[in-house]
């Protein structure tokens, strides 16, 4: 299949004018287009209130971060659609209904400031808990402004830190001083968007009075000062991203930036005083080999002085990874997949060394995740767990005493009759790939199928409650899929990068292998196989597109990736050079252009039906890659739809009416195309 597109010309430039008036206004045309064709009908009316009543719904998890006393929750629903910031107790909090005392109102401040306002999260001041930094948005953009606010008299404070919007990273580096990375103004961010000089902050004095802390280079991903917090093992320092997989850290000791002395592949974390290594190479220190992907300790002041000792506190196999972990005050809370299965191992530091234990482990296909309430207080950690069609329980523990169950969610869509499997297909180069299966008992016919994928930046698809899309497919008979393709982080580091770069076409392969497995089963066929992905799973999406538009009956791209030779010119997409390449070098624009969707477009191949969706909000990947595949495959004369909503940032949506809308486009477009 040839492109009918030059590498080098480009007639749909105009379109990343994100609000250039002449693209806005092929933007309303096609949201037209697509408003006409998909809501005009009783069942998206239907299907969109469905949805926005389940995700107003009282019955939620209000999941909750414990400060001090109080465990503090965002809330939005019908009568607070931007959210409320509010707080309760614990004895409050483990009551049906508990009594919540509103901090802020986002609502009211949006109204009162005139500002569309969007919460994107606080930090608060861990040792007194009575101040915090208010991350707030401009139509849920990546890009915030940052406002002081007192937790005790629930108002900003007056004169109190201030940053303007910007893509900002900040910690308290005590009450009185902030770590400060921002915009500081012309040639003070990286090429990704990113700062890359660090400043320190003193209370009462103005931002470009702040000393420089650290500065790193124009041509990294950017670089942020941190701050620990645990009591009697506070650490300051900073965290540089020379590339998006490959970093270096800074501890502060005696007023000196003393840089740790791992590999540049090696994340790192802090626990009392164990400095935690995760490898994403293989290690070898002195004799000794420490594979990609386990996890290791040392202790932190031996280690800054040169000595490594390190202990294994979790070594990977071929089908056992490392998915994350936590920690309490006295104890580390490993996350561990076995073949997209999982299960908790709680860790604990004796004098004759790391105690084990394993904590809780999946049944059936159900995903599981611990994590420590408060380390600075306690040992007490919570317990999330759920699958596709069994909804999320949220219980507390300490370890060595009796779990206790907290909230439950309610049923949403009606899932009797419906079974979880998994199932492995065999890629292109013999690889298996599993995937899970949601579907009644005994598919006895190909049914209408939903494939989702992703694929990218390790990052892991595990099983969790879909209520949406439960409601909107499920429980209508169609059958629901989630491939684990290589690129992601279900086997570790190993897996992720099998996909990069000249190797990104394996991702593809394996989801091509699912998708010819689920028609090799008789499941689904072709005509019945919809598929859908967003970011980098828009990506994928596109691929699909261009490289299998025979094997599937429509296609859902969400905030997508389609133009991979501006990608790295167009917002943060130069910082995922280390993922797909640089199409700059011309050896890896030979490799990128193969995967490149807005690329590979031709005239004479007859396309599935594409919808495909994005944000003017998104500050992340820019619209204008949506916006020139659809303006191309018009002008060869096919028929996509396109959504754009004006709010959302990369999430697409920015409160539950839009994510209701949103979802319900996506389901109505895909019953229609595959049942029409």
């Amino acid at each position: 299949m040839t492109s009918d597109i030059a590498a080098q010309d480009d007639p749909y430039l105009w379109l990343e004018e994100v609000l250039g008036e002449r693209a806005l206004t092929w933007v309303e045309e096609q949201n037209t287009k697509s408003t006409v064709a998909l809501t005009k009908s009783d069942e998206f009316i239907k299907l969109r209130d469905r949805l926005r009543t389940i995700l107003d719904s009282d019955d939620r998890i209000p999941h909750v971060t414990k400060f001090g006393d109080w465990y503090y929750n965002f809330w939005q629903d019908a009568n607070n659609p931007k959210g409320l910031l509010r707080r309760t107790t614990l004895d409050e909090y483990r009551k049906p209904s508990p009594n919540w005392e509103t901090v802020l109102d986002i609502d009211a401040l949006a109204v009162s400031e005139n500002e569309n306002w969007v919460y994107q999260g606080s930090l608060t001041y861990r040792p007194t808990n009575d101040r915090t930094l208010l991350r707030l948005s401009r139509g849920g953009a990546d890009a915030v402004v940052i406002r002081e606010f007192d937790l005790v008299t629930k108002e900003f404070v007056v004169d109190g830190f201030f940053i303007e919007e910007a893509k900002t990273d900040v910690d308290w580096f005590d009450r009185d001083q902030l770590l400060v990375a921002t915009d500081f103004g012309e040639g003070t961010l990286t090429e990704s968007g990113y700062a890359y000089i660090v400043k320190r902050w003193q209370r009462g004095t103005p931002l470009t009075d702040a000393s420089v802390f650290y500065q790193g280079e124009r041509t990294d991903v950017g670089a942020s000062g941190f701050v620990t917090t645990r009591r009697g093992y506070e650490r300051r320092g900073v965290f540089r991203a020379l590339d998006f997989y490959n970093s270096e850290h800074f501890v502060l000791r005696d007023e000196e930036l003393i840089q740790l002395d791992k590999p540049t592949h090696a994340d790192v974390g802090f626990f009392k005083e164990w400095l935690l290594i995760s490898p994403k190479e293989d290690w070898q220190v002195n004799a000794q080999i420490y594979p990609k992907g386990s996890l290791l300790a040392s202790k932190f002041e031996p280690f800054l002085d040169g000595k490594k000792e390190l202990d294994v506190l979790f070594e990977p196999t071929a089908s056992r990874s490392l998915d994350g972990y936590s920690s309490t005050r006295d104890h580390l809370l490993l996350n561990v997949l076995e073949n997209v299965r999982n299960s908790i191992e709680i860790l604990t530091p004796t004098e004759e060394g790391w105690h084990h234990d394993v904590l809780a482990e999946s049944r059936g296909f159900q995903s599981i995740s611990a994590y420590g309430v408060d380390i600075l207080d306690n040992n007490q950690f919570w317990i999330e767990s759920s699958d596709f069609v069994t909804p999320t329980t949220l219980s507390l523990s300490e370890y060595g005493k009796p779990v206790e169950q907290i909230k439950q969610e309610p049923s949403v869509f009606n899932a009797s009759g419906l079974q979880i499997q998994q199932y492995w297909a065999t890629s292109k180069d013999g690889t298996k790939i599993p995937y899970f299966q949601v579907a009644a008992t005994e598919v006895d016919a190909p049914k209408p199928t939903v494939l989702y994928g992703y694929g990218g930046f390790e990052i892991a698809l595990k099983p969790s409650y879909q209520k949406l899309t439960g409601a909107a497919w499920l429980e209508a008979g169609g059958v629901y899929v989630v491939a684990n393709i290589r690129g992601g982080g279900e086997f570790g580091p190993a897996w992720h990068r099998a996909a990069l770069k000249e190797n990104r076409h394996k991702a593809f392969e394996d989801f091509i292998a699912v998708a010819e497995h689920l028609v090799e089963r008789e499941v689904t066929k072709p005509e019945l196989l919809g598929t859908m992905g967003g970011s980098n799973g828009g990506l994928l999406m596109g691929n699909m597109l261009t490289l299998r538009p025979d094997l599937f009956g429509a296609i859902v791209a969400s905030v997508p990736l389609f133009d991979m030779q501006r990608y790295n010119k167009l917002l943060a997409g130069a910082s995922w050079v280390a993922e797909y390449g640089d199409p700059d070098v011309p050896e890896e624009w030979e490799f990128i252009q193969t995967f490149s969707p807005y690329h590979n477009l031709a005239k004479d191949v007859a396309y599935p039906p594409l919808f495909v969706t994005t944000s003017t909000r998104d500050d992340r990947v820019h619209p204008g890659h949506a916006r020139k595949l659809v303006a191309r495959m018009l002008e060869y004369g096919k028929s996509p739809l396109y959504y754009e909503n004006t709010e959302g940032g990369h999430a697409g949506a920015a409160d539950n009416e839009q994510r209701a809308h949103m979802y319900a486009l996506q389901y109505q477009f895909l019953w229609k195309a595959l049942n029409d």
